[in-house]
Formats: C-alpha cells, sequence, structure tokens
C-alpha cells in the first residue's frame, strides 16, 4: 500500500478542528458521556473535510477517519504527559 496517497487527502486544520472539539467534549459537557466523543468527532470530521476539500465520499471517508484518528492523538499525548497509570 503506498501511504503517499493518504497526504492527498489529509488536512491538517480538520486534524487539529476535531481534536479542540473533543477536548471541549471531555472537558466542559459532563452530560456527553466519553463512549461518544468518537463517534461525534467522526461525524465531524466528516463534515468539516467535506466544506474544506469538496463532497465526495473520498473527502467524507477521510475525514471521518481524521476524526478518529484526533481522538488517538489525544489519548496518546494524554499518556505520554501523564505516564502510564498504574494498574490499567
Amino acid at each position: 500500500m503506498d501511504f503517499t496517497q493518504l497526504t492527498n487527502y489529509f488536512v491538517l486544520v480538520v486534524m487539529v478542528a476535531c481534536l479542540v472539539v473533543g477536548y471541549i467534549l471531555k472537558t466542559s459537557f459532563d452530560f456527553v458521556p466519553n463512549k461518544y466523543i468518537p463517534t461525534i468527532l467522526a461525524v465531524v470530521g466528516a463534515v468539516l473535510n467535506a466544506i474544506v476539500s469538496g463532497v465526495s465520499v473520498n473527502s467524507i471517508v477521510y475525514g471521518a477517519l481524521m476524526g478518529l484518528a484526533s481522538t488517538g492523538l489525544h489519548q496518546a499525548f494524554t499518556r505520554f504527559v501523564e505516564g502510564e497509570k498504574e494498574g490499567a
């Protein structure tokens, strides 16, 4: 698989926007369960990437993937900064 083709669809602005939306959801809105945040970010990423890159199946799918990747990026950064918790 050629990963260089992924750079054609990667939009940093969408990734950062999803990261910010996810952080706000996690810290400010207690009524949103954590298990729904990845799904919300996938939808937000799909919509934002469709707006930025034009409406197509590819841009919607890659936008959803960027929304999910922002969830993983947040978790990786949190684990790196806070360290691995004992017993986890």
